[in-house]
């Protein structure tokens, strides 16, 4: 029996929510109107309540004496803030801990009379214009030199770059990226198997040249690194790179076996879109987040089957432990998924002329697939690292410190899938291979390269649409004991991980 429990995490925990700053811009008056639309004791310190402003809403949030007034939508997916939870230091929290891609609109208060009184422009309160750009405060043409360069494509770089000049760095950015798109909202990939790059992309190659001055080279590998000179080599040999300062952020390489789709990029989901189609038969490895969640994406495809390997007895069991992972497993057996658990492929066979693939099991069993997913995680991709002479990690990682500067090597940061970090406040190192987490770590790179040192100290978070939201958030790479509240079977629950006499991970 559990005798007490440290809420060492914060109550926001128990919440996960998207992170938006409550910050402040200036107002056109002519387009403004002033209206009372509530009063002053009807909303308490830490309090936040959603109000009808002419034909839209506003979010108004109390911080002490002190009353704020934004959009009333998140930037993201436009849901409504008002189920967040609004931290003491100012934050609106919704469905995960990742920065948002657009600023929220703020607005003017005043209290008197004891009422309080918003100054907006109507038009910026509705659903339909729920954002503004961000404030950048550097375009990259104030100075020269080579300035900074960003190895990989993903969600570390483009939060890297909007962090640097939103602190206000004016040297040169180029972003050195294998991918042939901008940098997207790659979550979308697995959870909605969305297929069109241009809907993904967080910003266009134009908008990062034009308003970040930021060099975007698509299709570009980097082969080594000189850290003596300064310099990175790309794949042709024959060009080189010259930097002042270097993050890397190169991602992962997917583990996988021949005759088997993975899913890391649009081309990816393409190709997994096109193959999934009526009638089909899908075997999928793996019963964590990116195998789950493209479960969740083709359930309703009308597929002849879908089954799905894992070495685990339970989907998510590894993070989430058994009784959560038996309570998923049932939802996802009442959806018509078949589960193979506690084994492992041993052999994936297609012969000439036929159109099925058999997937023999450890258990003897053999299943006939026209498709096979793979999503059993990722490899660092540090290859150009190790051909440097890179001393890595076991896992092929690199390690850093609380700034995410790689050790001996000045003026290199590492974030994301490759990043080997000391979670703070417990100083455990740990990789996380999730794209919250390489976006939190390129906005503090891109703080302390500006000149302001950022250690980074988030906690990870994670989500996945699962018959419900499910969210996790936690500090911990283990635990010695779950407290559970609620049902999991009915997908209604909190659980606690703890550890060592701490909560160190919540999730519902």
């Amino acid at each position: 029996m559990i005798k007490s429990i440290s809420l060492s995490l914060s109550l926001s925990l128990r919440n996960i929510r998207l992170k938006l700053p409550l910050s402040t811009v200036k107002i056109n008056l002519m387009s403004t109107r002033t209206i009372a639309v509530l009063d002053q004791a009807d909303i308490k310190d830490g309090q936040m309540k959603e109000v009808p402003f002419e034909s839209g809403k506003v979010l108004l949030s109390r911080l002490g004496d002190k009353v704020h007034a934004t959009s009333a939508f998140c930037t993201h997916y436009g849901a409504p803030l008002v189920k967040g939870v609004l931290t003491s230091d100012g934050r609106v929290v919704w469905y995960k801990d990742a920065p948002a891609p657009a600023a929220l609109h703020s607005f003017r208060t005043h209290i008197a009379d004891d009422k309080i009184y918003v100054t907006a422009d109507p038009a910026n309160t509705t659903k339909e214009k729920i954002s503004r750009p961000p404030k950048l405060l550097a375009s990259g043409s104030e100075t020269g030199g080579a300035g900074v360069v960003i190895v990989g494509g993903g969600s570390g770089a483009f939060h890297a770059v909007e962090s640097l000049r939103e602190h206000g760095f004016k040297a040169p950015i180029t972003i050195l990226s294998q991918e042939t798109n901008a940098p997207l909202d790659r979550t979308k990939l697995s959870k909605a198997l969305i297929t069109d790059a241009s809907k993904l992309e967080w910003r266009s190659p134009a908008d990062l040249k034009i308003k970040y001055g930021t060099t975007l080279r698509v299709g570009t590998a980097v082969t080594s690194v000189d850290t003596t000179n300064k310099t990175v080599t790309l794949e042709n040999g024959k060009e080189t790179i010259p930097y002042d300062t270097l993050i890397l952020a190169s991602g992962g390489v997917p583990r996988r076996l021949p005759n088997v789709y993975t899913l890391r990029n649009v081309q990816d989901a393409q190709k997994i879109d096109a193959a999934c189609q009526e009638g089909k038969h899908l075997v999928v490895i793996g019963s964590s987040f990116i195998s789950m969640e493209l479960v969740v994406a083709v359930s309703k495809r009308k597929l002849a089957s879908i089954h799905v390997v894992s070495m685990e007895q339970y989907p998510f069991e590894n993070v989430l432990g058994k009784e959560i992972g038996a309570g998923l497993k049932q939802y996802h057996e009442s959806q018509g998924i078949i589960f193979h658990d506690s084994t492992s492929v041993k052999a994936l066979r297609k012969e000439s002329g036929e159109s099925l693939i058999k997937v023999e099991l450890a258990t003897g069993e053999t299943l006939s697939a026209d498709l096979v997913i793979m999503g059993v995680g990722v490899r660092p991709a540090t290859d150009y690292l190790k051909a440097s002479g890179w001393e890595l990690e076991k896992d092929g990682s690199v390690k850093v410190d609380e700034l995410l500067r790689v050790t001996d090597r000045v003026g290199v940061y590492a974030i994301g899938d490759i990043a080997t970090y000391p979670q703070l406040p417990v100083g455990t190192y740990r990789r996380v291979e999730h794209w919250n987490v390489a976006g939190n770590m390129g906005r503090a790179v891109g703080k302390t390269i500006a000149g302001s040192p950022h250690p980074y100290v988030k906690v990870p978070v994670f989500w996945s649409a699962q018959g419900q939201q499910l969210r996790y958030c936690g500090i911990g790479t283990g635990y010695d004991d779950i407290y559970i509240q609620g049902n999991p079977s009915e997908l209604k629950f909190i659980a606690y991980y703890i550890q060592g006499g701490q909560v160190t991970a919540v999730a519902r």
